[in-house]
Order: structure tokens, then sequence, then C-alpha cells
């Protein structure tokens, strides 16, 4: 979903830039110690969306958490963020080594103007997985090879 809405911000005449976040990071701290000023032309800060895929499948540790929120509070007001995360906001932070109050400057940013789309069930990946190892209720095809 987030790919299409990507497509979709472009078709549109719009920059997008796509990071899964352990990507992002390694840019990030890479770029640590540049002045605020000179990030303004990385990708990650000068685009129309910025889309962080798989935030939460790890916890960040407390330089990473930092960053994130320079990243969201440079960009805040400037330019959109696209989120994916397999966690509610509420768990969040765990994600942002443990620390409450940074997490709710970053979720103070992110939700200022927001649309939350909150998807429940089964990822469609495992429900294609399930359905092509589950046995089918029809017997084999009149057609289909038969061990003699």
């Amino acid at each position: 979903m987030a790919a299409a809405l990507g497509v979709n911000a472009i078709k549109n005449g719009f920059s997008v830039a796509h990071f899964v976040l352990d990507d992002l990071m390694h840019v990030l701290k890479a770029d640590a110690t540049t002045p605020p000023a000179r990030l303004r032309a990385r990708r990650y800060f000068n685009c129309g969306l910025l889309i962080i895929d798989e935030v939460g499948f790890r916890p960040l540790d407390r330089m990473e958490a930092n960053l994130f929120f320079r990243l969201v509070s440079t960009r805040y007001e400037r330019g959109s963020i696209l989120l994916t995360s397999n966690k509610h906001v509420r768990d969040w932070p765990e994600i942002f080594a443990g620390d409450e109050i940074l997490t709710t400057a970053i979720l103070d940013r992110l939700l200022h103007h927001v649309a939350v789309i909150h998807i429940d069930g089964q990822s469609y990946r495992l429900r294609e997985l399930g359905a092509l190892l589950s046995p089918t209720k029809e017997g084999p095809r009149a057609d289909s090879p038969r061990s003699n």
C-alpha cells in the first residue's frame, strides 16, 4: 500500500524517497555530524514524500531514536512522511529506546496532520501462502497426472 501511494504521489508531481528503517538508520548515522542546514540537500530531507517502511521491527538504540527525532523534527510541516509499522502507537516507546518523552515528541509531530490507516488481520502474503499450502476440498482434477 505504501509503494502504491508513493507511485501515485510521483504521478501527481511529487518527489518520493523510500527507505526501510534499517537502511535509513545507516544513512542517518553517516550524516549524524552534518549540520542541519547542509542536510536539506539530502534526499530524505528534501523530497515531497518520505516513505519509511518497517518501523518497529526492531527497537532503536538511544542514538538511532535521537536521529529519527531529528529527521521527523526537521521535516515537520515541510514534507510528508508515510510510515508502515507492525506496532500500535501505544507500543512505540519500546521502539524508541524506551524513552516515552522522546516518543511523545516524535508522535506529536507525526500525528499533527495525519491520516492513520489501521489494518487488522492476517498479512496478505501469509493468506496467499495459506491458500497454496492448504489441501483443496476438491479431489484430484481429471486432467492431473496420476501415479501408478
